[in-house]
């Protein structure tokens, strides 16, 4: 089986002072990949020029980044990152949606000097943009994996959430963004994004590594008691991460003397492992790995989970979508709550995030609460961070735009894609009139007043 490789690109990726300029970089054809059967074998570059794709290709904005990534990936494994369950509604909507608000530019106002800053979690982000915990980097970038996004973030100064289903170790991570030189208010702003497992002593372990390598806070995603069902995973096969690529976390170090139900028995080589979330029972990967999850977790587990792993931490409780739960997530504990549908690979026909956005905002604010609200789902522009942020979001994170970029060219083509959505944000906070993030709220976005152009509902591309 071929070795996993990806495309490196060279260039120079502006500091957040620079101007706005679109990268121009060589085409080239797909990337060998560790997917087997399902793929047909990568063009040559002549191939390429003979099907009639240009020699160089701008990347102007985050759609770019996926169009290239779509030419450069195998079937499978793009599917695997882009799709979403069922009829794809949910995932559809979640950039559609955002086609439904419209922004209320003020002028006459002074914007000579605008600033994208805002304070979260008493941590200074130079972009109210992070990036999502969400796993496997590694099938974009085999050789760094989730070091590059975490370097990316480092580098423009936001934060970055480690998903507990990441293929390089919370350790590797933190090493890979430790810099003595940097002063303490800069330094990486690391978060943990866990579930609630079976195994509750190896879900405890695993929050506690994060605690001891310096993360800052905690995610806690609460809607996988169940994936849905991704139909272009079972088309395609994609049953089980390819080799060589695993969860690592799960691979407990060496010197750990704990034992677990699903560590105890692991070989080294994932003996255990292969049990759960690579037993192929199923045809879709997501049915395979979420056999290891508590289904019958409550909000007594998150109480739990608090007092006994992150007393000290930022609790987020990421995959709310209605005020209710907003409600008895922060009555559960939580010090900040995160609208998320799994990017549309939840429950197909759930809003959007930022149609679920306001009910949240409203419930919260009116129980008297100042915890942040964060929000994924759907971030493809500036305006919509500034939508999301004038609709109540505190800060607003990606996630499929990642593994676009990192399939693309690895830690520089994140930091850029990064870098496109502040430069974005700051100038329709220009043009709007919000000289800083304080300044954009309700009044800055509305419906249509004749409710909106009727666009009908249309099976999310790929």
């Amino acid at each position: 089986m071929p070795e996993m490789t990806t495309v490196r690109i060279a260039w120079k990726v502006p500091d957040s002072g620079s101007p706005f300029k679109c990268q121009r970089i060589a085409a080239a054809a797909p990337s060998a990949s560790s997917v087997a059967s399902p793929n047909p074998p990568p063009r040559s570059s002549a191939d390429e020029t003979a099907a009639g794709h240009p020699s160089s290709v701008a990347i102007c904005n985050v759609h770019d980044y996926q169009r290239l990534a779509r030419s450069r990936l195998p079937k499978p494994l793009y599917e695997y990152l882009a799709s979403g369950t069922d009829d794809e509604q949910t995932l559809s909507q979640n950039v559609d949606a955002f086609k439904q608000y419209f922004l209320r530019p003020r002028v006459m106002r002074p914007v000579s000097s605008v600033s994208t800053r805002i304070e979260l979690f008493g941590r200074t982000l130079h972009s109210p943009v992070f990036v999502s915990p969400a796993g496997v980097h590694a099938l974009c970038d085999p050789i760094d994996g989730e070091c590059s996004a975490a370097r990316a973030c480092a580098r423009v100064g936001t934060l970055f959430g480690l998903s507990q289903h990441s293929t390089r170790t919370i350790e590797e991570v933190a090493d890979a963004v430790s810099d003595t030189s940097r002063a303490a208010a800069d330094a990486p702003n690391l978060w943990y994004q866990s579930y609630i497992l079976k195994d509750r002593a190896l879900t405890l372990r695993l929050i506690r590594r994060a605690v001891n390598r310096g993360y800052r806070g905690v995610f806690l995603t609460v809607d996988s008691a169940r994936f849905g069902y991704r139909e272009a995973d079972a088309r395609n096969g994609w049953d089980a991460l390819p080799e060589p690529h695993r969860l690592v976390n799960y691979d407990e170090p060496e010197n750990s003397s704990a034992s677990s139900s699903l560590s105890a028995e692991n070989d080294g080589n994932g003996g255990a492992m292969d049990q759960t979330y690579n037993a192929r029972d199923h045809a879709s990967w997501d049915q395979n790995s979420e056999r290891m999850f508590d289904t019958d977790a409550t909000w007594d587990d998150v109480a739990w989970l608090k007092r006994e792993g992150c007393p000290n931490l930022p609790l987020v409780i990421k995959g709310i979508m209605t005020g209710e739960d907003a409600l008895l997530a922060l009555d559960a504990g939580a010090d900040g709550i995160m609208v998320s549908n799994h990017g549309g690979g939840g429950l197909d026909g759930a809003l959007s995030s930022i149609d679920a956005l306001p009910d949240i905002v409203r419930a919260v604010r009116g129980a008297g609460s100042r915890a942040p609200i964060l929000l994924d789902g759907g971030i493809r522009r500036g305006s919509d961070v500034v939508k999301a942020l004038a609709l109540g979001a505190s800060a607003v994170g990606v996630g499929k735009p990642v593994f676009f970029s990192l399939a693309v060219g690895g830690e520089d083509a994140v930091a850029n894609m990064l870098n496109m959505l502040r430069r974005e944000t700051e100038a329709c906070m220009a043009i709007c009139g919000a000289a800083n993030v304080r300044d954009i709220n309700e009044r800055l976005v509305t419906r249509h007043p004749s409710g909106g152009p009727a666009v009908p509902y249309v099976r999310a591309k790929l």
